[in-house]
């Protein structure tokens, strides 16, 4: 990986505030204006920018359950702002990428957080990454008392409800509308093998993860009129003997597992139900799966019973021209890392950070106020890589994004181990998207489908 570091520094080249306020920040000379700047009037700053620098912070699981996926997505980050730098920065000014492990631990992202949030020498201007749906939510009053924009590795619904994620600015969809549509599929594909009426089984992690992806498998079983004849939502737990979970999914037989877990977990539940007979079409949110475990024991099970979701499209995906643009920077910056659709979540997630910041600096207002502003006025073009995203207007019904991926797992598709200097396949390909199922597109948004 290019960067387990804690502070990276590019090579150079060449609001609205709601109050919880410092004292005055140290700025350049001219004060924000309601009307449009001047174009020669000097950029506006308090915290984590100065006049030759921008400081974006990521709070990221670098030793954690999901180190594996988060390490490559803060590697696309960097390898994105020396790109930016390269074209000369923002406003004038380099990107420096400061990356904090929080081990996929609450506490230790509440002290990495107190960090970022310094209006210090050591402070950012935004976070364009902030990994864990607990961990985000513990900062999230934080952030709005410090007018701090923030991006979360997380897709929890929550992210959309004003009242709670006001300043957390979600990439794509979430996990409860994720389920709908993965569960709409599921049921319609067991239809079209000749199951009239196939049954559901639901089980989770607990919190906001684990339970907005099993509330959204919920609210998929009662509008489709699917019988769930097991809920374990919350039931699993990282690290824990979950061997009377996987007995109760045996024996509840259904003919769909809906699951919210991580890859590791996963691995243990359909390994260990396989080993007891019982072989069911298997999905579930993002964090689930893995491209890696297709090249363990579970790769064949995988290959047949699993049908694998996104909410961006995979590294094979053809016909879309912002991967070619990413694979070629990628490349060219880290040959020998290997291939993974992770580099995919980080790019995009630096598109978002990117494209505010442009339009702060286009303000003349790069404070923090004035970057979390710039979000609720801009739309992010993702260049095919998922589907297009705002935040503003006010209403979070007709803002949050419903569409997700639909891929076929396909082990004759994954290539163990191939860089990206090599090519090669993560084992995957396209069934449909982005697209929203009807039931989902039907939902009306009145806040987190998960109340935790």
């Amino acid at each position: 990986a290019l960067l387990l570091t804690l502070t990276m520094v590019a090579a150079a080249c060449g609001s609205d505030d709601d109050g919880g306020g410092e004292a005055a920040p140290a700025t350049t000379a001219a004060p924000a204006a309601t009307a449009a700047p001047a174009a020669d009037a000097p950029i506006e700053f308090d915290y984590g920018v100065d006049e030759d620098t921008v400081r974006i912070g990521a709070i990221a699981d670098l030793s954690g359950i999901f180190s594996g996926l988060v390490t490559q997505i803060v590697d696309a980050q960097t390898v994105y702002w020396d790109m930016v730098n390269a074209a000369g920065g923002i406003g004038g000014k380099q990107v420096e990428f400061i990356v904090l492990d929080n081990a996929y631990d609450v506490p230790t992202h509440l002290e990495r957080y107190e960090a970022m949030r310094d209006t210090g020498a050591d402070g950012v201007v935004m976070l364009s990454q902030s990994t864990g749906s607990p961990h985000t939510a513990a900062i999230a009053e934080m952030a709005i008392e410090d007018n701090m924009a923030v991006i979360p590795l997380s897709w929890y619904s929550g992210w959309s409800d004003p009242d709670f994620g006001k300043n957390i600015f979600e990439s794509y969809s979430n996990y409860c509308y994720e389920s709908m549509n993965g569960v709409d599929y599921l049921n319609r594909y067991m239809q079209e093998q000749g199951i009239a009426n196939p049954t559901l089984a639901i089980v989770s992690f607990p919190g906001e993860y684990g339970g907005d992806g099993a509330a959204g498998a919920r609210l998929a079983a009662e509008a489709l009129g699917i019988e769930v004849v097991a809920d374990l939502g919350g039931t699993v737990i990282p690290g824990a003997d979950n061997t009377p979970v996987i007995s109760q999914l045996v024996e509840a037989n259904a003919d769909m597992v809906w699951t919210t877990l991580s890859s590791g977990t996963l691995t243990e539940a359909m390994l260990g139900a396989s080993a007891q007979g019982y072989e069911p079409m298997w999905s579930g949110n993002v964090p689930s799966f893995s491209y890696l475990m297709l090249g363990g024991d579970l790769g064949p099970l995988l290959d047949t019973n699993y049908i694998a979701n996104t909410y961006i499209v995979t590294w094979n995906t053809p016909g879309i021209p912002g991967l070619e643009t990413l694979k070629a920077e990628m490349t060219a910056a880290m040959p020998d890392a290997v291939v993974s659709d992770s580099y995919i979540i980080g790019w995009t997630e630096a598109q978002a950070a990117h494209k505010a910041l442009e339009q702060a600096a286009k303000n003349k207002d790069m404070t923090r106020a004035g970057v979390v502003r710039a979000f609720n006025e801009i739309t992010v073009d993702y260049d095919g890589l998922a589907p297009t995203q705002s935040w503003g207007g006010g209403d979070p019904n007709t803002a949050i994004v419903r569409e997700t991926y639909t891929y076929d797992v396909s082990l004759a598709d994954y290539d163990a181990g191939a860089t990206l200097a090599e090519g090669g396949g993560t084992g995957t390909v396209l069934l449909e998207g982005p697209r929203a199922a009807d039931i989902t597109k039907a939902h009306t948004f009145t806040g987190a489908c998960y109340q935790g």
